[in-house]
């Protein structure tokens, strides 16, 4: 398979990339510096260069409070580039996976989301990612959605390396006990994503680790997987957040895997194995 990775130097462009290469892949990785997914042009020529089977967009501007503030560039990255991606895939029949996320969601459900469930975005993130979907979806089968959530890794900045930080720095550390989600993790999303383009399956689908939890029970297993006490870790709740938080973010961010199991694949492992995982590579 032929497959054009943007957003390549980022935390799971780069798990994708070396699944890729292990599987003999020919990978063509772009990171930031390489391709500027905003400029049409540079798209264009990118994919009409590579001529690949697929495209996987892993570029997006992911800094939710960031977002808040500059919501045209959030626009110009997580939803206007999709269109250029997109136009530039049909262009060459490729196929495009577009990654999204549980932000798309409002989070006032009282159980995990499925794919059918309406979005309702609460945040300029979400809004702007929900508009990446739609770009995508516009090439029909020919696309794949993948919303994921709380995503961490060996690479790049995430929450598992913020917990650690935090960790070692101080003796009593305070995380929300209010929102909950699903964490997901780039040595277990990334093979799934190569499957779902070798395989070329269309529409949406949620991908995330089984099991959810709070992000108060996430920061407790990091700190566990450390090594250390994690009563040290404090529940609060959203509303005692200091200083408060620009963007809002979703109280329920569980994604119910149910396409991929429609589709007979397997889940992806209890998200605590690849946490464990993590945590030793970057003690």
């Amino acid at each position: 398979m032929r497959v054009l990775i943007t957003g390549a130097g980022g935390q799971l462009g780069i798990d994708l990339v070396a699944v890729c290469m292990a599987a003999d892949d020919e990978v063509v990785a772009l990171g930031r510096a390489d391709l500027d997914v905003t400029d049409q042009a540079q798209v264009y020529d990118a994919v009409d260069g590579a001529q690949p089977d697929v495209v996987v967009n892993c570029a997006a501007w992911t800094a939710v409070d960031d977002c808040e503030s500059d919501p045209a560039r959030a626009q110009a990255i997580n939803g206007t580039a999709v269109r250029w991606i997109a136009e530039a895939c049909k262009r060459s029949n490729a196929h495009l996976i577009q990654l999204s996320t549980d932000y798309v969601f409002d989070g006032t459900l009282d159980r995990a989301y499925r794919e059918s469930d309406a979005t309702n975005p609460q945040s300029v993130y979400g809004r702007s990612k929900l508009i990446g979907e739609q770009e995508a979806l516009a090439l029909g089968p020919a696309a794949t959605v993948a919303r994921t959530s709380w995503v961490c890794g060996r690479h790049g900045a995430n929450m598992v390396k913020t917990v650690m930080k935090l960790a070692r720095e101080n003796e009593q550390i305070s995380f929300v006990s209010d929102q909950i989600g699903s964490p997901t993790f780039t040595q277990d999303l990334a093979p799934m994503l190569r499957t779902l383009a070798l395989d070329r399956v269309g529409g949406v689908v949620h991908v995330t680790n089984q099991q959810s939890c709070s992000w108060h029970q996430f920061a407790q297993a990091v700190v566990a997987a450390m090594g250390k006490d994690p009563a040290i870790v404090m529940p609060i709740t959203t509303a005692q957040l200091q200083p408060p938080r620009p963007a809002p973010r979703p109280a329920n961010s569980v994604l119910d895997n149910a396409a991929l199991r429609a589709v007979g694949y397997p889940m992806l492992r209890d998200f605590h194995e690849p946490l464990a995982e993590t945590v030793a590579a970057l003690l």
